[in-house]
């Protein structure tokens, strides 16, 4: 692990230092362009080649329903037992989340319903690169099953085990064993082997995430899940051992994943910063940033905008029920949120937290508006003129068109 001190002037240059460290998806842009295009122009043609070269597969790509179901039956009991509490969990905070319908009978006469809808299609993506994904599988596919979804695909390049036996315990048996950005292009432009979708969402690779973000005016997406991050805002009253390790957790997710530790500690810092350097490299860089305050420690986060925090000591965890800019905060272990604590996992990254949130049902759902209008006089009066007044001539005579005889505006 490369260990970075940040000593800068205030807490948005501090911040600043952080996210440089993140990798970008500008990197690899053209390559992603060029993949997405082809799966979108040449349907299989394309995808199965793409397939062969990077996710060393043959066709078929759908990974038989009869070996999902073997999966499921073959999981081990302790790694069924993880799955169906973090299921079971997920799917009550999820349920937590919707909205009701409503309707109004609104002073002219008109009735609005507003009708929350899930879309028809959806597919979740689960990583394969370094290890595989169950958890992921288990966060997508319950937030879409509480949506109401009908029709859900999981994308799992290398279809492990453990993947499909997670499908065959939430009942989906559609699986590709595929992945990148070959895989994206393909759910959201539809081939001949692959059914389109009406949104995508999960974590992944730099190609992964720049190809939906390519791909977000055709189909609808979760948000750019990119490399992971970590914040740990701790006081000096911090354990540095449950700090660290909470820190060499979140490294475990490899290249791109940026963790920090926040203090106004030197203490603290420097005993932390010594269990990091004997840990195994595993690609991801630890920043540590020290604050003359946990109040400039909020400003860095907020800055920063992570995509975990983490609240370390008694100190810090006071601090607990401030609005911070962060995907999910945690007083504990971080480890909890990816498996079974019941919030989801899926996060927004790259500071996106300032204006993202969570994967969620919302995510797959819809709003729409049922009008009924059988009394059309008084909205008339008051909206041909407005259409008339932007140059919508016609806009006017189709209103005034509903108005009783003798009673036209």
């Amino acid at each position: 692990m490369r260990i970075e001190r940040v000593d800068h002037e205030g807490p948005r240059a501090s911040a600043q230092a952080l996210r440089a460290l993140i990798p970008g998806g500008a990197s690899v842009r053209p390559q992603v362009a060029e993949i997405v295009e082809a799966v979108r122009d040449l349907g299989d043609a394309a995808l199965l080649d793409f397939v062969a070269r990077f996710d060393g597969g043959t066709p078929p790509v759908r990974v038989p329903a009869e070996a999902i179901d073997a999966a499921g039956t073959a999981l081990r009991g302790d790694v069924r037992a993880g799955l169906e509490m973090a299921m079971a969990n997920v799917a009550a905070v999820a349920g937590a989340s919707l909205g009701d319908d409503a309707e109004l009978n609104l002073p002219q006469g008109q009735r609005v319903r507003i009708r929350e809808l899930p879309v028809r299609r959806a597919a979740i993506y689960a990583p394969g690169g370094r290890n595989p994904y169950p958890s992921t599988v288990v966060m997508g596919v319950v937030a879409a099953q509480v949506a109401g979804v009908e029709d859900i695909a999981v994308c799992a390049p290398g279809a492990h085990a453990t993947v499909l036996g997670a499908c065959a315990l939430l009942g989906v048996d559609e699986v590709y064993a595929m992945g990148g950005a070959h895989a994206v292009a393909a759910l959201a432009y539809g081939t001949e082997s692959v059914p389109r979708v009406d949104v995508i969402a999960g974590p992944g690779s730099l190609y992964v995430q720049e190809a939906k973000r390519l791909v977000s005016g055709d189909v609808g997406i979760d948000g750019f899940l990119g490399p992971s991050d970590l914040v740990v805002l701790a006081s000096g009253d911090a354990e540095p051992g449950l700090v660290a390790i909470d820190l060499l957790a979140q490294a475990e997710h490899g290249e791109g994943t940026v963790v920090a530790l926040v203090s106004d500690s030197a203490d603290l810092l420097s005993a932390v910063e010594t269990r990091l350097a004997e840990s195994d490299d595993t690609g991801a860089v630890a920043g540590l940033v020290r604050v003359a305050s946990l109040e400039e420690g909020c400003a860095v986060v907020d800055a920063f905008a992570p995509e975990h925090l983490s609240l370390a000591g008694p100190s810090a965890e006071a601090l607990l029920g401030r609005d911070f800019l962060a995907g999910c905060v945690f007083v504990g272990a971080v480890a909890f949120g990816d498996y079974v604590a019941g919030s989801n996992h899926s996060l927004p990254t790259g500071g996106a937290a300032r204006f993202a949130s969570a994967l969620s049902p919302r995510a797959f759902r819809r709003r729409m508006a049922e009008v009924q209008i059988p009394e059309a006089d008084a909205l008339a009066r008051a909206g041909a003129p407005l259409a008339r007044a932007e140059g919508f001539r016609i806009h006017a005579e189709s209103m005034e068109a509903r108005v009783r005889e003798n009673e036209v505006p």
